[in-house]
């Protein structure tokens, strides 16, 4: 009779410490700092309604707790392209994210923790092909790298953001061009630099000519009212107003008041001094 008491209480001491097993290792979750709780009830499906933020939670056994990471992370996308004209360009990424916060339900049931392969991955692949297909080698190269990561930031943002994720940047680290097409464009380049300085110098010399054409413009004209206003009686007083002065001196001079022909201007013959 003890024995079989014995081993009924060994039994039921046995499921026991099974069940506080399981219980122990499936109802107590602690969520981290940046990270976020998603509750599945094995009886009443995903807990849309509810985001478990950081901290210890209790859950029961049958149901599952699935945390995300919410932390900003990044992608890193090394691929081949083709512009415009048909070339095929390497092209670096680097795409910025982080899951919505408040969204974190919908991105599971949608895409699940995997959601980085299946979701954020194949959309940057497609959005960098769709923009960088509308621009030559030579745009990437030189003048268009900038509206190229704009328009592939806004292409993603808008499908991102539709799928519960934020985008945070799009990187564009390297665009590399066939080392032929490359080289190409840069002895255009080159060659339109040069251009451009030739021409600047042209126009510098050409504004300098005519800068010395106007100031010699300006002398001319004014030699010719300064020759047109100086007319022989004006030329006269001027001279007797000379003369005047000169004979307050207290030096002793010889001044004679017209010229042999009677009307020009005072002549000094000579001068000493006291």
């Amino acid at each position: 009779m003890n024995q079989k008491k014995l081993m009924t209480w060994g039994i039921v001491a046995f499921f026991l410490l099974i069940v506080l097993t399981m219980v122990s290792s499936a109802t107590f979750v602690t969520i981290d700092s940046g990270e976020r709780g998603v509750l599945f009830r094995r009886f009443a499906g995903l807990d849309k309604e509810t985001i478990y933020p950081p901290g210890f939670h209790v859950v029961a056994p049958w149901n599952t707790m699935y945390v995300y990471e919410v932390r900003e992370s990044q992608l890193e996308e090394e691929m081949e392209v083709l512009s415009s004209n048909g070339l095929n360009i390497k092209v670096d990424v680097t795409a910025r994210i982080r899951p919505n916060f408040g969204q974190v339900a919908l991105l599971h049931e949608t895409f699940g923790r995997d959601y980085m392969e299946r979701l954020i991955r194949p959309e940057v692949r497609s959005s960098v092909r769709q923009v960088i297909g509308k621009f030559t080698p030579e745009e990437l190269y030189s003048t268009k790298r900038d509206e190229v990561q704009t328009l592939i930031t806004d292409e993603l943002t808008r499908t991102l953001t539709n799928n519960y994720i934020d985008l945070r940047a799009i990187l564009i680290r390297d665009i590399e061009l066939p080392d032929k097409v490359r080289t190409a464009i840069e002895d255009k380049l080159k060659a339109e630099q040069s251009s451009l300085q030739y021409e600047y110098i042209l126009t510098r010399e050409k504004q300098e000519a005519e800068r010395r054409l106007i100031e010699a413009q300006a002398k001319a004209d004014a030699n010719r009212i300064l020759a047109a206003s100086l007319s022989e009686n004006i030329l006269r007083d001027k001279g007797i107003e000379a003369t005047l002065e000169l004979a307050k001196s207290p030096n002793s001079k010889v001044v004679v008041v017209g010229n042999s022909e009677g009307g020009g201007l005072p002549l000094i013959l000579g001068g000493g001094g006291n």
